[in-house]
């Protein structure tokens, strides 16, 4: 039986249609209608009577922020699956971003999906939503998940990468400070 047939087969099994085979290919002839009592019954179950039938398991995050020099001003965080939009998050539409007052000194994020994560934190003590530098080198302070060794620029995603797999994960990030 071709990938074709197999195809035709379990449209024809879903009762969306009758099939009929003809010579290798399969030619739709009458279309059905589904079953008025099926559809009501599945219309009138709450969404929770399936609960975690295929869904992924998910995960609650917890990022603590440590040695923080002021609370002025905001921390924000970037989170991301994505070695290649480590660590500005920008280009990628999955990543969380958060921003919390810097006196909170802790995000909680809840429902994650099991995976590889890096983190970037920035304290923008001045509000402006970026980083601020003096000649590329920050201003403000930054901080990444796992705490890396710093040399010259951020550090690579494999760096600052851990793993969310249980039902809860802690993160504890130093805060760093150039100027």
């Amino acid at each position: 039986m071709s990938n074709m047939g197999a195809i035709m087969d379990s449209i024809s099994v879903s009762g969306t249609e009758y099939v009929e085979r003809t010579g290798a290919l399969a030619t739709s002839r009458v279309p059905m209608r589904r079953p008025r009592g099926v559809a009501l019954l599945l219309a009138a179950l709450p969404l929770t009577a399936f609960p975690l039938i295929g869904a992924a398991p998910v995960s609650r995050l917890d990022i603590g922020i440590d040695q923080l020099r002021s609370t002025k001003g905001l921390i924000r965080l970037c989170l991301t699956a994505d070695p290649d939009n480590f660590p500005a998050c920008v280009d990628d539409a999955r990543a969380l971003t958060r921003s919390v007052p810097a006196g909170q000194r802790g995000l909680h994020l809840d429902g994650l999906p099991h995976g590889n994560y890096a983190a970037a934190v920035i304290h923008d003590e001045n509000s402006n939503a970026k980083l601020d530098t003096l000649a590329g080198i920050p201003r403000e302070g930054f901080g990444f998940s796992r705490n890396p060794v710093i040399r010259f620029g951020p550090p690579r995603f494999a760096a600052a990468r851990f793993t969310l797999d249980s039902v809860a994960e802690t993160q504890q990030i130093k805060m760093r400070y150039i100027f």
